[in-house]
């Protein structure tokens, strides 16, 4: 996968890279973390799922995943370290989800995010997801979860007519955990 601009490199996940992206997790997401043994297995089901992650000087600054069961894709996880937040790299890794989802086969793109996270919200939102339900008390913490739904346009319809096309000066990260 090429650089950007800014140098950063997106790539798929591989099995050395989970435990610097396990580190990250701990970091990022103290009450919500993944365990390790979480990535390992999402990673051992590449018909169903795909992880990029993304370097910066051969560090992991972000990483996401998808599972994709279809007619339904899930983000189940997206990432990006604050020191690299505002470089577009929460968008594009979210922009390679969704492609990765329709390339899948999906109709509609699901994912859970922090009631108290404006930020990955708003990201969503500007992707077309819509907030169609909440989760009482979902994290561990006791906060909600707001479930949001991207509907991907049908087959032969012009990209950028679809929903979850985003524009292209948007260069805006989200710092959390979907």
């Amino acid at each position: 996968m090429p650089a950007s601009a800014d140098g950063v490199v997106f790539r798929d996940m591989t099995l050395e890279d989970v435990p610097a992206v396990d580190a990250l997790e701990q970091r990022l997401f103290p009450a919500d973390a993944w365990p390790l043994h979480m990535f390992l297995s999402e990673l051992s089901q590449p018909e169903t799922r795909r992880y990029l992650v993304a370097e910066s000087s051969g560090e992991i600054v972000g990483y996401a995943g998808l599972m994709c069961i279809e007619p339904i894709a899930d983000v189940q996880t997206i990432a990006v370290v604050p020191e690299f937040e505002g470089r577009g790299i929460g968008s594009t890794l979210l922009t390679r989800l969704i492609t990765e989802a329709r390339l899948r086969g999906a109709a509609d793109v699901l994912l859970e995010v922090r009631a108290d996270n404006p930020r990955a919200q708003q990201l969503y939102v500007r992707f077309g997801f819509e907030q169609i339900h909440v989760r009482r008390g979902y994290y561990r913490d006791g906060v909600d979860a707001l479930i949001m739904r991207l509907q991907l346009a049908p087959e032969g319809a012009p990209a950028d007519a679809a929903p979850g096309h985003a524009p292209a000066q948007d260069h805006t990260t989200e710092a959390g955990q979907p």
